[in-house]
C-alpha cells in the first residue's frame, strides 16, 4: 500500500478462526439482547402499573443497551460470514464515538438507579417529592449529556489523526484504541487524554453508586429484620448489573495496559464486555422483580385475549 495516501478505508480483522462457530454463538445473543431489552421497554411504556422512577430508569437503561450493542455486534456478525470486512474512515470514527458514549451513559444511567434506591431506601416518606417527574427527566438528560460529552474529546483528537498505512483494524469494531495505533504520528496525547477521560466516567459514576450503597447499608442495618430483607431485595437486581458491568470494564482496560496480555485473549474479552451487560440487564431484572413478572403476564393475557377476539370476528371460509 502506497503510505504517501490518505487512508479512506478501514479493514477489520476481527477473529481469524472459527468464524461460524462465533456467529453462532453470537447471533444468539444479539436476539436475546433484542428480545429482552424491547420486551422491558414495550412493558414499561404500555403498563400503567410500572410508573415508578425505577421503571423509568430502567427503560431508558435497556433503550441505550439497544444502541450500544446495534452500534457494534451487527457488523462483527457480518464481519463472521465474508473474507474481508471494511468500513468507511468516517463510519468508523462514528461506531467509535457512539460505542463509547453510549457505554458511558450506560454507567451514568446505573448511577441514577442507584441514587433512586438511596432516595426510596432513606427517605421513603420524602420519595415521591424528591423524585419528581421533573427531576427524573433532569436525571436521565444529565445521564445523556454526561455520556455524550466525556467522549469528546477523544472524539475530537482522533479527527484529524493522518492514516497512511497500515490500515488493518486488529479488533471487531472501531475501538478507540485500535483505530489510533494506525495513525501515521505520535498519538501520545491521544492515548494520555483517552485513558484520563474513560477513568473520569469509570471512576466518577463508581465512587457516586458506591456512595449511594454505603448510605443505603447504614439505613438498613437500623431497620428491623422484616423491613432489611425487603429493602436489601430491591437493591440486589441493580448490584449485580453494577458488579458484572464494572468488573468487566475493569478487566477491558487492565488488557489493554498489559503488554504481554494475549491479543486473542484481549479480543474475547472486549467482545464479551460489549454484549454481556445488555444480555443480562433484562433477565436479571425479569427474574428477580415480581412486577416485571406480572407485567408479563398481564401482556400475555391481553395478547391472548385479543387473539381470542380476533378469531371470533373473523368469519371462517367453507370451501
Amino acid at each position: 500500500m502506497n503510505t504517501t495516501e490518505e487512508i479512506t478505508l478501514f479493514i477489520i480483522e476481527g477473529f481469524k478462526e472459527r468464524k461460524l462457530i462465533l456467529f453462532a454463538i453470537f447471533l444468539p445473543m444479539y436476539v436475546l439482547i433484542l428480545v429482552g431489552n424491547s420486551m422491558i421497554i414495550y412493558l414499561v411504556r404500555t403498563d400503567s402499573k410500572l410508573n415508578s422512577p425505577m421503571y423509568f430508569f430502567l427503560h431508558n437503561l435497556s433503550f441505550s443497551d439497544l444502541i450500544y450493542t446495534s452500534t457494534t455486534v451487527p457488523n462483527m456478525l457480518s464481519g463472521f460470514l465474508v473474507e474481508v470486512k471494511t468500513i468507511s474512515k468516517t463510519g468508523c470514527l462514528t461506531q467509535m464515538y457512539v460505542f463509547l458514549s453510549m457505554g458511558i451513559t450506560g454507567r451514568s444511567l446505573l448511577t441514577v438507579m442507584a441514587f433512586d434506591r438511596y432516595v426510596a431506601i432513606c427517605n421513603p416518606l420524602r420519595y415521591t417529592s424528591i423524585m419528581s417527574r421533573k427531576v427524573r427527566y433532569l436525571l436521565i438528560c444529565a445521564s445523556w449529556v454526561f455520556g455524550s460529552f466525556v467522549t469528546l474529546p477523544a472524539f475530537f483528537l482522533a479527527l484529524p489523526l493522518p492514516f497512511c498505512g497500515p490500515n488493518v483494524i486488529k479488533h471487531t469494531f472501531c475501538d478507540h484504541t485500535s483505530v489510533i495505533r494506525l495513525a501515521c504520528t505520535d498519538i501520545t496525547r491521544n492515548s494520555v487524554v483517552g485513558l484520563v477521560f474513560a477513568l473520569f466516567s469509570l471512576l466518577s459514576t463508581f465512587l457516586l453508586i458506591l456512595t449511594s450503597y454505603v448510605l443505603i447499608g447504614k439505613a438498613i442495618s437500623k431497620m428491623g429484620s422484616v423491613e432489611r430483607k425487603k429493602a436489601a431485595a430491591t437493591c440486589v437486581s441493580h448490584l449485580i448489573v453494577v458488579t458484572i458491568s464494572f468488573v468487566s470494564a475493569a478487566c477491558v482496560y487492565i488488557s489493554y495496559r498489559v503488554p504481554s496480555f494475549d491479543p486473542e485473549v484481549r479480543l474475547i474479552i472486549s467482545v464479551l464486555y460489549s454484549v454481556l451487560t445488555p444480555l443480562i440487564n433484562p433477565f436479571i431484572y425479569s427474574l428477580r422483580n415480581k412486577e416485571l413478572q406480572h407485567a408479563m403476564k398481564r401482556a400475555f393475557c391481553k395478547y391472548r385475549a385479543g387473539s381470542k377476539t380476533f378469531r371470533k370476528t373473523v368469519p371462517s371460509v367453507v370451501s
